[in-house]
Protein backbone atom coordinates (compact mmCIF):
# COMPACT_ATOMS: atom_id res chain seq x y z
CA UNK A 1 0.00 0.00 0.00
CA UNK A 2 1.37 3.38 -1.02
CA UNK A 3 1.41 5.91 1.81
CA UNK A 4 0.02 9.32 1.04
CA UNK A 5 2.11 12.36 1.78
CA UNK A 6 3.76 15.40 0.28
CA UNK A 7 6.50 13.17 -1.17
CA UNK A 8 3.94 11.80 -3.62
CA UNK A 9 3.02 15.21 -5.03
CA UNK A 10 4.42 15.77 -8.51
CA UNK A 11 5.14 19.39 -7.67
CA UNK A 12 7.19 18.35 -4.63
CA UNK A 13 9.15 15.84 -6.73
CA UNK A 14 9.84 18.48 -9.40
CA UNK A 15 10.88 20.94 -6.66
CA UNK A 16 13.32 18.38 -5.35
CA UNK A 17 14.83 18.19 -8.84
CA UNK A 18 15.09 21.99 -8.81
CA UNK A 19 17.00 21.92 -5.51
CA UNK A 20 19.37 19.31 -6.91
CA UNK A 21 19.93 21.39 -10.06
CA UNK A 22 20.73 24.44 -7.95
CA UNK A 23 23.16 22.55 -5.71
CA UNK A 24 24.94 21.03 -8.69
CA UNK A 25 25.17 24.41 -10.40
CA UNK A 26 26.46 26.23 -7.30
CA UNK A 27 29.20 23.69 -6.58
CA UNK A 28 31.23 25.42 -9.29
CA UNK A 29 34.23 27.29 -7.94
CA UNK A 30 33.01 30.55 -9.52
CA UNK A 31 30.31 30.76 -6.86
CA UNK A 32 32.85 30.61 -4.05
CA UNK A 33 33.75 34.22 -4.87
CA UNK A 34 30.22 35.21 -3.96
CA UNK A 35 29.11 33.08 -1.03
CA UNK A 36 26.22 35.40 -0.27
CA UNK A 37 24.61 34.85 -3.67
CA UNK A 38 25.36 31.12 -3.57
CA UNK A 39 23.73 30.79 -0.14
CA UNK A 40 20.73 32.87 -1.18
CA UNK A 41 20.12 30.87 -4.37
CA UNK A 42 20.27 27.66 -2.38
CA UNK A 43 17.94 29.07 0.30
CA UNK A 44 15.40 30.09 -2.33
CA UNK A 45 15.37 26.62 -3.90
CA UNK A 46 15.17 24.99 -0.47
CA UNK A 47 12.27 27.29 0.41
CA UNK A 48 10.29 26.11 -2.61
CA UNK A 49 10.57 22.48 -1.52
CA UNK A 50 10.25 23.09 2.22
CA UNK A 51 7.12 25.22 2.04
CA UNK A 52 5.29 22.60 0.01
CA UNK A 53 6.17 20.06 2.71
CA UNK A 54 5.33 22.29 5.64
CA UNK A 55 2.04 23.47 4.17
CA UNK A 56 0.96 19.93 3.41
CA UNK A 57 1.73 18.81 6.94
CA UNK A 58 -0.39 21.62 8.41
CA UNK A 59 -3.43 19.51 7.53
CA UNK A 60 -5.82 22.07 6.05
CA UNK A 61 -6.30 23.42 2.57
CA UNK A 62 -6.17 27.03 3.75
CA UNK A 63 -2.77 26.54 5.40
CA UNK A 64 -1.52 24.49 2.48
CA UNK A 65 -2.56 27.19 0.00
CA UNK A 66 -0.80 29.87 2.06
CA UNK A 67 2.45 27.88 2.04
CA UNK A 68 2.10 27.10 -1.66
CA UNK A 69 1.96 30.85 -2.33
CA UNK A 70 5.17 31.28 -0.34
CA UNK A 71 6.73 28.47 -2.35
CA UNK A 72 5.62 30.12 -5.60
CA UNK A 73 7.13 33.43 -4.47
CA UNK A 74 10.40 31.64 -3.76
CA UNK A 75 10.40 30.42 -7.38
CA UNK A 76 10.31 34.06 -8.48
CA UNK A 77 13.08 34.97 -6.06
CA UNK A 78 15.19 32.12 -7.38
CA UNK A 79 14.73 33.25 -10.99
CA UNK A 80 15.83 36.80 -10.10
CA UNK A 81 18.95 35.42 -8.44
CA UNK A 82 19.71 33.25 -11.47
CA UNK A 83 19.77 36.38 -13.61
CA UNK A 84 22.31 37.88 -11.20
CA UNK A 85 24.43 34.71 -11.33
CA UNK A 86 24.34 34.71 -15.13
CA UNK A 87 25.17 38.44 -15.33
CA UNK A 88 28.16 37.91 -13.04
CA UNK A 89 29.43 35.00 -15.13
CA UNK A 90 28.90 32.37 -12.42
CA UNK A 91 26.70 30.19 -14.64
CA UNK A 92 26.59 29.63 -18.37
CA UNK A 93 23.60 30.09 -20.65
CA UNK A 94 22.70 26.39 -20.65
CA UNK A 95 22.66 26.15 -16.83
CA UNK A 96 20.66 29.36 -16.67
CA UNK A 97 18.04 28.23 -19.20
CA UNK A 98 17.63 24.76 -17.68
CA UNK A 99 17.20 26.06 -14.15
CA UNK A 100 14.92 28.94 -15.18
CA UNK A 101 12.80 26.45 -17.14
CA UNK A 102 12.50 24.08 -14.16
CA UNK A 103 11.62 26.97 -11.87
CA UNK A 104 8.92 28.20 -14.25
CA UNK A 105 7.45 24.71 -14.52
CA UNK A 106 7.38 24.34 -10.73
CA UNK A 107 5.78 27.77 -10.40
CA UNK A 108 3.10 26.79 -12.92
CA UNK A 109 2.45 23.51 -11.11
CA UNK A 110 2.12 25.41 -7.85
CA UNK A 111 -0.38 27.79 -9.44
CA UNK A 112 -2.41 24.86 -10.75
CA UNK A 113 -2.39 23.15 -7.36
CA UNK A 114 -3.45 26.38 -5.65
CA UNK A 115 -6.36 26.73 -8.07
CA UNK A 116 -7.36 23.11 -7.53
CA UNK A 117 -7.33 23.49 -3.75
CA UNK A 118 -9.29 26.74 -3.87
CA UNK A 119 -12.01 24.91 -5.79
CA UNK A 120 -12.29 22.22 -3.10
CA UNK A 121 -14.95 24.13 -1.15
CA UNK A 122 -16.01 22.53 2.09
CA UNK A 123 -13.13 20.06 2.03
CA UNK A 124 -10.61 20.80 4.72
CA UNK A 125 -8.44 17.69 4.46
CA UNK A 126 -5.66 17.55 1.90
CA UNK A 127 -4.69 13.92 2.33
CA UNK A 128 -6.11 12.84 -1.01
CA UNK A 129 -4.98 15.80 -3.08
CA UNK A 130 -3.87 15.12 -6.61
CA UNK A 131 -1.76 17.57 -8.56
CA UNK A 132 -0.76 17.73 -12.21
Amino acid sequence: MKKEGFENLNVWQRSRELVNQVYLMTKDSKFYKDRILMDQIRKSAISVLSNISEGYERGSNSDFIRFLYISKASCGELRAQLFIAKDQGYINEKEFEQTIDTSRRVSGMLGNLISYLKNQKGKNKILKVKDN
